[in-house]
C-alpha cells in the first residue's frame, strides 16, 4: 500500500542520514517514531473519509432505490387513468434512477472491499508501531549505554595517550623531588635543634663547673687538720 511504502521510505531514509552524518541515535529514533505516529493519524484520516465516502453512497443508492420506486408507482397509476404517454415517461424517469441505483449498489460493495482493506492495514500499523515504541525504548537505552561506554573509552584512551602518560610522569618527578626537598630541610632542621640543645647543655655544664671552682678559691684553708708529723713526748 503507498502510505505503508511511503512509511517505509521514511524510516530508510532516517536510518542512512543516522549512518551518514552519525547524528544522535536517540533524536533519530525519536523523529522516526513521531513521523510514524503522524502517519497513523494521516491513514487514521482516510479510513474515516472513506467509511463516510460508503456512507453517503449507501444514503444516496437507497434515496434512487426510493426514486425508482415512486416513479414505477406514478407509472401504474398513470396507466390506470387512461394516460399511456404519462405513463412511459414515467417509466422514463424510473428507468434512470433504477440504472442509478444499481451503479451505486454496486459501487458500495467496491467501496465495502476498501474501507475492510483500509481498516486491516490500519491495525496491522497500530501493532507495528506498538511493537516499534517497545525497539524504540530498547534502542535508546542501548545507545545510552554504548554513548557512556564510547566516552569512557575515549577518557581511557586520553589517560593511555603518551603525551599525558609523559605529563603525568613528570608531575611524579616533580612531587618526588619536592618531597626529597622538604624532607631535607626538615632533617636539617632537626639537627640544628638538636645542636641548640646540646650546646645549652654544655654551656650549662661549664657554667656549673666554673661556679665550683669560684667557690672553692673563695674558701679558707682548713686549719683542724691533724699534724702529719707529730712530735714523740720524751
Amino acid at each position: 500500500m503507498e502510505v505503508m511504502k511511503r512509511m517505509l521510505r521514511v524510516i530508510r531514509a532516517n536510518l542512512n542520514s543516522l549512518v551518514a552524518s552519525r547524528e544522535d541515535p536517540e533524536m533519530m529514533l525519536e523523529k522516526t517514531f513521531a513521523q510514524m505516529q503522524e502517519n497513523l493519524v494521516q491513514f487514521r484520516r482516510g479510513v474515516a473519509e472513506a467509511i463516510a465516502t460508503q456512507k453517503r453512497t449507501e444514503r444516496q443508492a437507497i434515496a434512487a432505490r426510493s426514486y425508482e420506486e415512486e416513479w414505477y408507482r406514478r407509472a401504474q397509476l398513470s396507466l390506470q387513468q387512461g394516460n399511456e404517454l404519462l405513463a412511459r415517461e414515467a417509466l422514463t424517469k424510473r428507468r434512470l434512477y433504477q440504472e442509478t441505483a444499481t451503479a451505486l449498489f454496486s459501487q458500495i460493495e467496491q467501496q465495502k472491499e476498501v474501507v475492510e482493506k483500509l481498516k486491516q492495514d490500519m491495525r496491522s500499523l497500530e501493532l507495528k508501531i506498538n511493537e516499534v515504541r517497545t525497539k524504540k525504548d530498547m534502542y535508546i537505552a542501548r545507545a545510552r549505554s554504548a554513548e557512556a561506554a564510547y566516552r569512557l573509552q575515549e577518557m581511557l584512551h586520553g589517560l593511555s595517550d603518551a603525551s599525558s602518560l609523559a605529563a603525568f610522569e613528570r608531575m611524579e618527578e616533580k612531587l618526588i623531588q619536592i618531597e626529597a626537598q622538604s624532607e631535607a630541610i626538615a632533617q636539617i632542621s632537626g639537627e640544628n635543634l638538636e645542636r641548640r640543645f646540646a650546646d645549652l647543655k654544655s654551656t650549662n655544664e661549664i657554667d656549673g663547673e666554673l661556679a665550683a671552682m669560684k667557690n672553692q678559691m673563695l674558701m679558707p684553708p682548713d686549719t683542724t687538720q691533724p699534724d702529719n708529723n707529730p712530735q714523740q713526748s720524751t
